[in-house]
């Protein structure tokens, strides 16, 4: 089974950019299941149900999110009555909106995918480590298992998926919008990347006007944020499942421009 993994896509522009590539990436490398990470993908930040549909209408099966999850009121019910759309299941209240896991059946197998979030530089939630162990002892173990790690630090990335090798099938990071160079397959075979990167402007400090940013940063002042435009890309990566064992067989990264 041949899972893509798409780097958090950034604004309208994003998004029109994963729906002009996304059918034909899949088409060439015969892909099963599309995860998106869509928690910027309206125009500001945060995701709408409007961005929500337009992704899922462009070819994405399951939308994972992160810190701006609920950032815009109007998708806390989508995240409700929508299982496809996740947020990190480690947010501490009983009463957050929505869903930290998704399972589908795909081509005879259960797939399983969970969205976490990191703790390190980020908001004090429930610690990442702890609630995957909770869910673990509750799911089918013997599905396909994914995990969207949304994390700042490297290190807490690094940790957590040597922590998970041999127990899902594959983890890939998000949130930094840089992608890293370390994609691999653990001892006990577990795909994995600390960060598949963004969807978006090339040219843009992680999808930002550069210009806005740098006032944000010398001035320390509140600055508007909009997001840029030009040239875009697509960060991605597909792990290749191998459906008896449940591990990761090949791990490709990709960067579509355009």
């Amino acid at each position: 089974m041949k899972i893509l993994a798409i780097g958090d896509v950034v604004g309208s522009i994003g998004c029109e950019f994963l729906r002009d590539n996304l059918t034909k990436i899949k088409k060439l490398y015969t892909i099963d299941l599309v995860i998106a990470n869509g928690e910027n993908s309206a125009d500001g930040n945060g995701i709408t149900p409007f961005s929500a549909n337009y992704l899922f209408k462009s070819g994405v099966d399951v939308i994972t999110s992160g810190n701006h999850s609920f950032r815009r009121r109007e998708i806390y019910q989508k995240f409700k009555d929508e299982p496809k759309l996740i947020r990190p299941a480690n947010f501490p209240s009983k009463h957050t909106p929505g869903n930290g896991i998704c399972s589908l059946d795909i081509l005879k197998n259960k797939v399983i995918i969970i969205n976490l979030m990191g703790t390190i530089f980020m908001e004090s939630i429930d610690c990442p480590f702890k609630t995957i162990d909770n869910i673990l002892k509750k799911i089918d173990n013997n599905a396909i298992i994914i995990v969207d790690f949304h994390a700042e630090a490297t290190s807490e990335k690094r940790a957590l998926g040597f922590y998970l090798d041999g127990k899902i099938s594959a983890f890939f990071g998000t949130h930094t919008h840089v992608p890293t160079a370390d994609e691999c397959i653990f001892p006990n075979g577990t795909g994995y990347i600390t960060d598949v990167g963004m969807t978006g402007v090339i040219n843009s400090a992680l999808g930002v006007k550069f210009d806005l940013v740098i006032k944000k940063i010398k001035t320390k002042m509140p600055v508007k944020f909009e997001n840029a435009t030009g040239k875009c890309k697509m960060d991605c990566v597909i792990f290749d499942i191998n459906e008896k064992t449940k591990t990761t067989q090949n791990i490709k990264r990709l960067t579509i421009t355009g």
